[in-house]
């Protein structure tokens, strides 16, 4: 029994923090009974096969710009009791398609990052034309859905919606597949024949992950006691940071081995996880550490760790940009980890179940329809 048929309008790079969500949440929806219709950019994310209740449609635009005709004849002839997008440009796409189809489809829009961080790196013109182009995309939007309060709270403040407008969903981080990803074998020397602890950083090599300081912190633990640094992801940045950790004394124990689409291997295996973003939507990779029983730190930048971490509970929270402060938070859990139980109780509104239940009620529809 198809009970709602849900179109998801999605332009993602593949390897995102939304392809991981969208990978474990489409076909959770379609398992209840939803019909699912992803349509997607040429050449671009989310990757799904479609199964039972999930078609994919890669449509012929490879530009959000030009994708708008389009989305007008599938929302025309579909005529979805629902549109779900992601991220700005594709939300206001997805606004203009829906007024420009004349249908009653719902428009559900999700945004995973602190809004008014993004602004700030603008100038002025630029931030106030983006904050009125905003107010009217999301005005009448049947639901707009933030993966952390403190990214909801600023999202409105931003926009002038009101609060209760826009609802906090736990994104679905932690499923089967995690855990089973995270028993494959890892070929890195260091953690097949541990030597020393390892501490891990996974993100792309960008300002935003501020990867710096966690090397100037990883030097000061060092230069205490014997310790590793991994860091998995790619980016403009690693020449900068491999010369930083050479300029520390630290390369011989800093390895920057590029993207690895299983992170979660080396997670199993290493002994702390660092985070030292200066801005995050959420931090999906500090749940999926939890997850897996890794001991975080992370700095306390906008918007999502405070949460996950319940203000310092669970993990260290640091001050962004403070090197010595992120060395003490990680000696502090290498010597005396956190229960590994609270870690799982911190993780669970993040379970693909929960988070699916909590996706299907923000677009008014029944999380458990009779099947």
């Amino acid at each position: 029994m198809i009970t709602a048929k849900i179109s998801c309008f999605f332009s993602t790079s593949g390897h995102s923090g939304v392809d991981r969500i969208m990978q474990r949440l489409l076909p959770a929806i379609a398992a209840r009974g939803h019909e699912i219709t992803l349509l997607k950019l040429r050449n671009h994310g989310p990757h799904l096969e479609t199964i039972d209740n999930l078609s994919v449609v890669e449509l012929r635009a490879s530009h959000v710009s030009t994708a708008l005709e389009e989305l007008v004849n599938h929302l025309k002839e579909r005529r979805p009791d629902v549109l779900f997008s992601d991220k700005d440009k594709v939300n206001r796409m997805a606004r203009r398609a829906r007024d420009r189809a004349a249908t009653d489809t719902r428009l559900i829009m999700r945004n995973g990052t602190t809004v008014s961080v993004d602004l700030a790196q603008r100038k002025p013109l630029d931030r106030w034309l983006q904050r009125r182009s905003m107010r009217r995309t999301y005005a009448d939007a049947g639901g707009v859905l933030m993966p952390s309060r403190g990214a909801a709270e600023d999202f409105a403040s931003v926009t002038g919606l009101p609060e209760g407008r826009v609802r906090v969903v736990p994104s679905p981080v932690v499923g089967d597949e995690l855990f089973e990803l995270a028993r494959q074998p890892v070929d890195h020397p260091w953690l097949k024949d541990k030597q020393c602890p390892v501490i891990l950083g996974v993100g792309e090599l960008c300002g935003r992950k501020d990867f710096e300081t966690l090397i100037r912190g990883f030097a000061r633990l060092r230069a205490r006691r014997d310790a590793r640094l991994i860091i998995l992801g790619r980016g403009k940045r690693r020449e900068r940071l491999m010369a930083l950790a050479d300029a520390l004394g630290v390369a011989e124990d800093v390895d920057l081995p590029g993207f690895d689409p299983n992170p979660y291997r080396y997670m199993s295996r290493a002994d702390a996880f660092a985070l030292s973003s200066r801005w995050e939507g959420l931090g999906l990779v500090l749940v999926e550490a939890l997850a897996l029983g890794l001991p975080v730190v992370a700095t306390d930048c906008p918007s999502g760790p405070a949460e996950i971490l319940q203000d310092g509970r669970i993990g260290p929270l640091v001050p962004v940009g403070d090197d010595q402060a992120l060395a003490t938070g990680l000696a502090s859990v290498l010597n005396d980890p956190p229960d590994e139980e609270l870690m799982q109780v911190a993780v669970a509104p993040y379970h693909v179940p929960s988070s699916t239940s909590a996706y299907l009620e923000a677009m008014g529809l029944d999380p458990f329809p009779p099947r």
